[in-house]
């Protein structure tokens, strides 16, 4: 059964149906592509996706829409107010065609038009018929920053668990993938002349599993797989706080020169780099620079949150130097919220995520009159790692429970911070019980989607009662996908 054009997540701007313009792929279907190189790989991915569902050959071929029954890629000559995301998607009889300005919203139209297809395109000789209903959509994006955060440090991931959740993320038009690569419980990224970062801080997770690290070829790996999918890495290094890894391999960075304990635990806020050191900030630059080097995309995260152990005067100190530390090697700093506390240079992309809502907005109130730019992460709407409800598994409860509707039901506008300030919103996960892959999708799903919506779409959109009846119609794609997603009783899932 084809799917309506206004049913896919994130709602588009906008939605003209024609109940006479279905169009159906065949065995007689081909993919043309105009434009370059990225018009190239995104249809190549495009067709390996619907060849593996259909069984038809659909051989790609340069040039525009012709004759016939073609879907046809066209990057350049787009509607300039849709922005580099953005993109037109026309469906007729004969043709479907998805023109975009740039990559990323061509990758982007191809996505909705996964999403217009039956689920049985996710599986390899699914069944047909593939029909696509008649229309126009025209979309882009409400904010630049539409971000998941993963963290591989308290529990390690493989690059094929992180690869995985790149699909699914960017599914759903999310264009940031921020890597908490570092924490108390392990340090996940191999650093030249360090090498006991990932030999000792690197060997235990939470509950003292044997933990594991990236190479830097696999951070590279990683890297280049987000950005197949147009999805933008942050890595985190935490500081001066979570640091209890990087102590225990190096003991010179703490400030009695004694290596504590691996921990294995869930408490925050009882380590701290020793801030007065110069070999602090040696190391700092060793490892900040490193990742710039490995990280095309324009920031690094600093961390900067429950630094409880380090006192105040310190902490400011810190941070100045971390931030000027990023600069220094070509890098916007991203940090949570905290480091608003410190006087931050206005005019240079700095980012804070805002995410503690027991401070009563006053980390957010601060950023705001820093003039820094603002991700709105709320631990009590967006965070992923707490409970759904009191009767959950896995997760936690100190932001939560979280619903389905509570995640989904909130607006960045409802915050005090000036709209010209608000970068986006993010849903972070945190990984204190999560040790599998399904258990990744159990927590995301199915509230990454409303994360997802409240960045991409307009807010004149945002309605719980019809949403939910979207998220309802994703699940035979999910279980296509083999994706492990929570069945909230809120949501009335069809039968599986």
């Amino acid at each position: 059964m084809a799917a309506n054009l206004g049913d896919i997540i994130p709602a588009p701007l906008s939605v003209d149906p024609d109940p006479g313009g279905d169009f159906t792929i065949d065995s007689a279907t081909v993919i043309a592509r105009s434009g370059g190189s990225e018009a190239t790989s995104v249809s190549d991915w495009l067709a390996e996706l619907l060849r593996h569902g259909t069984g038809f050959a659909l051989p790609v071929a340069a040039g525009a829409a012709r004759a016939g029954s073609v879907i046809a890629l066209e990057l350049g000559d787009a509607d300039s107010s849709l922005g580099d995301e953005g993109y037109t998607l026309a469906v007729s009889p004969g043709s479907v065609v998805i023109r975009a300005a740039a990559g990323a919203g061509l990758f982007h139209g191809a996505e909705t038009l996964r999403q217009l297809l039956p689920a049985g395109i996710e599986t390899a000789g699914g069944r047909g018929p593939w029909i696509v209903s008649g229309g126009k959509i025209v979309d882009r994006p409400r904010y630049p920053w539409r971000g998941a955060m993963l963290d591989v440090a308290r529990h390690f991931f493989s690059v094929a668990d992180v690869e995985r959740y790149i699909d699914e993320i960017a599914l759903y038009k999310i264009n940031v993938l921020h890597l908490h690569l570092t924490d108390d419980q392990g340090w996940r990224i191999a650093i030249s002349g360090w090498p006991r970062l990932t030999a000792v801080g690197g060997s235990t997770e939470v509950g003292g599993g044997a933990g594991g690290y990236y190479t830097q070829d696999q951070y590279r790996q990683i890297v280049a797989y987000a950005a197949s999918r147009y999805v933008t890495v942050v890595p985190e290094i935490d500081g001066p706080g979570h640091v209890n890894a990087a102590l225990a391999a190096y003991p010179e960075l703490t400030c009695s020169g004694t290596a504590p304990p691996l921990y294995t635990g869930i408490e925050v806020g009882f380590s701290s780099l020793c801030v007065g050191k110069p070999v602090t900030y040696r190391f700092l630059d060793d490892v900040l620079g490193q990742l710039a080097a490995m990280t095309p995309g324009p920031y690094i995260a600093i961390g900067g949150d429950e630094a409880k152990s380090t006192p105040p005067e310190d902490y400011v100190a810190f941070i100045e130097k971390a931030v000027q530390i990023v600069a220094a090697h070509g890098k916007t700093a991203v940090g949570w919220s905290e480091m608003a506390a410190v006087p931050l240079p206005s005019g240079t992309g700095i980012v804070a995520e805002y995410w503690d809502t027991s401070d009563n907005g006053e980390s957010l109130r601060t950023a705001v009159q820093d003039d820094v730019r603002i991700v709105l992460a709320p631990g009590n709407r967006a965070y992923l790692d707490q409970k759904y409800d009191d009767n959950t598994t896995l997760g936690l409860v100190w932001a939560g429970p979280t619903s389905v509707e509570t995640a989904y039901d909130w607006d960045p506008t409802s915050y005090e911070v000036p709209a010209g300030q608000v970068e986006g919103v993010e849903a972070p996960l945190f990984s204190e019980t999560l040790t599998t892959m399904s258990d990744i999708e159990q927590m995301a799903f199915p509230r990454l989607p409303g994360i997802a919506e409240i960045g991409w779409s307009p807010q004149s959109t945002h309605d719980w009662s019809s949403y939910r009846l979207r998220l309802a119609a994703q699940a035979p794609r999910w279980e296509a996908m083999n994706l492990d997603f929570y069945r909230s009783p809120e949501v009335s899932w069809p039968a599986g």
